[in-house]
């Protein structure tokens, strides 16, 4: 995990952030309007109303993120500059999940005035302020003196951000053991920024003071306790007679742990309550773990800091969109009545339908409310537009908004545009792999890309990863490389197998109608590792396959169709996914079909929308030409035309229209000019003419545009294989596996529907 840290962090462009500009400045004309002398307009209205900074500036969707480096994740004081990493992607943070603009600054100083000040006079910079990683007790004294003399919100996520999560799983919790909250004894251990926080919000959502007994390393905080105390800790002094933590546990209905492993024992977890609520979110370790838990208690809910355990109290779930709404709303402050809104949209989204495409995002199974499933998972694709809407709504109530909105409905629209769905669908593809793990076939496994994809495969929890190769060349590149754990890795030498002749057998069936000889396909066996692989998966000895590295795409490819054929009644085409910033195209057939038939468009056309559809998107799909609705009138739009027709006939269930141009299929200004075409709205999914024209697209728009381009996937073989591009990057090679493993996933599902049936096609030896 170092030496990828530190790979990932260095690689490329250092750091993981860089300022891009939103306007054009490709003419005289836009340089004079985006400086002098036509900069000098805004400058003038923003002197006269300084409101209109949000109106000229990015000031409305900018928020500083702001630390000295006095506390820096469980590390403890590294200063301001070794803080910057966190602090980077914190801001990384800001934009993926919420698509605000976001600083980092480290400020060299643990002099409270002099933090103060310095935040305090470039504030009018941003839209809102980010406080992180700053100990305790400075970190209270910061904040509020912040918020009283600055009118942006002010949030330090240390203390709030975990309160709130921990809160949102706290009301689910609740309302599963049937308890008020009125009645609830709670303990929390640690009273630092978290824990201090995360008392002030409980007793704000209606927790009797009284009922909240909070305890630090020297035990129960106590009416009349001297030793050890502050002002802030003075403030949740309970008139208790307890004055331990086992003391305090006894009988408790809740614990919330932001203390240090090991803090919480069996015996007090046995002398709580029945159903307790135990959160126990001390990092990396928790102060008990779920495991130790379940062997006490099996009435308990549980949570922790932790992306591998049930119910994760993630912070990534609520600042990004709390800033969203606030910042939309142009809130002055960040008050209790928003924090509870945030916590109480996010309890709301965890009793919903889970969407498939988060499905697997915890555990093996169909995620469900309940013990397991209190807390959403963070890449939730809805909290974009539930979080931020109910902090918005509580800053209009509470009277801090400046700029309330009018329509709901129009907002939630403006935050569902705001982040694409695919970069999310892509890590919760990864989340289903993990809940089913695979075995994945690395072909070309003595590739050292293709052995660092492997490692990364199985520590991300992803399933096998099988290498092919020769075993002494692999183990001498791994320790060549400096990586441990070569012996968990599944190596096979192609030809030194045992299971060559039962792959002869197999493939010679599926070859000797196609000239190959039985000496043909053993040759092909023990040399050629792409024919292996596949044998491995078409015989059900693996998952999934991915390859391609060293070899060009059709090479790769035509070796694959030696072993693997189509899926019954669909096309075998290459799919490539385009994303660029907020918007995702989807083109096909960029690999496969030279010159497709109507039909053959009209397949590829519905299997396109359906992938679409199952990454989020509502398929709109352009039958692409050079031509628009027959202006010009040409003979090869035909072909186009007549896949129209096709699709007509099949009444799909998805939105098309053709022959089009490019420009109008994906500008709205262009569509409108034909208010005859059937798309609602800008395609998503375009259907090429042709091979070459799909192919160049797809490769110039990743060599020259700002964009993003996943694939091109290859759809409709009958069991999963990858081909990523040659040179690929290590995160090439796993997303591409990723989506081979989910088309296993999918497969697996399939054959269990069949019952009796599965199996039937695979020939013993």
């Amino acid at each position: 995990m170092r030496d990828e840290a530190l790979a990932f962090h260095a690689n490329g462009k250092p750091g993981k952030l860089e300022v891009r500009a939103t306007k054009p400045l490709t003419t005289a004309r836009e340089l004079s309007l985006a400086y002098s002398p036509g900069v000098a307009e805004p400058c003038l209205e923003i002197e006269k109303s300084p409101d209109r900074a949000y109106d000229y500036t990015a000031k409305g969707n900018m928020v500083a993120v702001i630390s000295n480096g006095t506390a820096v994740l469980g590390l403890g004081n590294l200063g301001a500059l070794a803080a910057k990493p966190v602090m980077e992607g914190k801001a990384v943070l800001f934009k993926r999940f919420a698509d605000i603009d976001s600083i980092d600054l480290e400020i060299d100083t643990e002099d409270v005035d002099e933090f103060v000040d310095c935040v305090r006079f470039l504030g009018k910079s941003w839209g809102g302020i980010n406080l992180e990683d700053i100990r305790a007790p400075e970190c209270f004294i910061i904040e509020q003196r912040l918020r009283e003399t600055m009118d942006i919100p002010v949030f330090h996520d240390d203390q709030h951000g975990t309160a709130i999560i921990a809160a949102a799983g706290f009301i689910n919790a609740l309302h599963l053991t049937d308890r008020d909250i009125k009645d609830t004894q709670i303990v929390i251990n640690g009273a630092g920024a978290a824990g201090v926080a995360c008392a002030e919000l409980l007793k704000g959502m209606g927790v009797p003071a009284g009922s909240v007994i909070v305890c630090d390393t020297r035990g129960v905080i106590y009416t009349g306790r001297e030793i050890g105390m502050n002002q802030w800790k003075s403030a949740h002094a309970n008139d208790t007679k307890c004055r331990t933590l086992a003391e305090a546990i006894a009988g408790a209905d809740v614990f919330f742990g932001l203390s240090k492993k090991g803090a919480v024992t069996a015996d007090m977890v046995k002398s709580m309550a029945a159903q307790p609520i135990i959160f126990a979110m001390a990092n990396p370790d928790p102060e008990i773990s779920p495991e130790e838990v379940a062997t006490i208690r099996g009435d308990a809910i549980m949570a922790t800091g932790r992306s591998d355990y049930p119910n994760q109290v993630n912070n990534v779930l609520g600042f990004p969109y709390i800033f969203r709404g606030a910042l939309d709303v142009r809130a002055s402050t960040i008050n209790d009545s928003m924090k509870i809104a945030a916590a109480e949209a996010i309890a709301e989204l965890a009793r919903e339908d889970v969407p498939d495409e988060v499905a697997a995002a915890y555990s093996a199974r169909r995620l469900r409310y309940g013990p397991a499933y209190i807390i959403p998972a963070p890449f939730d694709p809805r909290l974009i537009t539930s979080v931020p809407i109910a902090v918005a709504k509580a800053a209009i109530a509470s009277g801090v908004a400046q700029k309330p909105f009018d329509d709901e409905p129009s907002y939630r629209r403006q935050l569902g545009v705001r982040l694409d769905p695919t970069a999310s669908s892509v890590q919760m593809i990864q989340d289903e792999v993990r809940a089913h793990p695979v075995r994945m076939v690395f072909a070309e496994g003595e590739e050292e890309q293709v052995i660092r994809a492997a490692v990364q495969w199985r520590g991300l929890g992803l399933g096998t990863p099988i290498l092919i190769g020769r075993e002494s060349r692999i183990l001498e590149t791994i320790s060549g490389m400096g990586l441990s754990g070569p012996e968990s890795l599944e190596i096979h030498n192609a030809s030194l197998s045992k299971q060559n002749r039962v792959y002869t057998d197999f493939l010679y069936e599926r070859q000797q109608r196609n000239g190959f000889l039985y000496r043909d396909c053993q040759r092909l066996v023990n040399q050629d590792r792409n024919i292996f692989a596949a044998c491995m998966v078409a015989m059900d000895h693996a998952d999934a396959m991915v390859t391609g590295l060293t070899r060009s795409y059709y090479v790769a490819l035509k070796e694959i169709q030696r072993v693997l054929e189509p899926r019954p009644s669909e096309r075998m085409f290459g799919l490539s996914m385009v994303i660029a910033g907020s918007r995702t195209v989807f083109i096909a057939d960029t690999t496969v079909h030279e010159l497709p038939t109507p039909a053959e468009l009209a397949d590829i056309a519905c299997q396109t929308a359906a992938k679409a559809r199952s990454m989020g998107h509502e398929p709109r799909v352009a039958l692409l030409s050079n031509s628009n609705f027959g202006n010009p009138r040409w003979e090869q739009a035909d072909r186009i035309r007549d896949a129209v027709q096709e699709l007509d006939s099949r009444k799909v269930d998805f939105e098309y229209d053709g022959e089009i141009a490019a420009d109008v299929a994906l500008d709205p200004e262009l569509l409108e000019l034909y208010p005859f075409c059937r798309l609602s709205g800008p395609a998503n999914v375009l259907i090429m003419p042709a091979l070459h024209s799909a192919n160049i697209s797809a490769k110039l728009l990743k060599e020259i545009g700002r964009t993003t381009v996943i694939g091109p996937l290859l759809m409709g073989l009958s069991k999963p294989a990858q081909i990523v591009p040659m040179g690929s990057t290590v995160s090439a090679i796993i997303n591409q596996a990723a989506f081979a493993a989910h088309e296993a996933i999918r497969h697996r599902a399939a054959l269990r529907l069949q019952g009796p049936k599965r199996g039937a096609r695979r020939k013993s030896a």
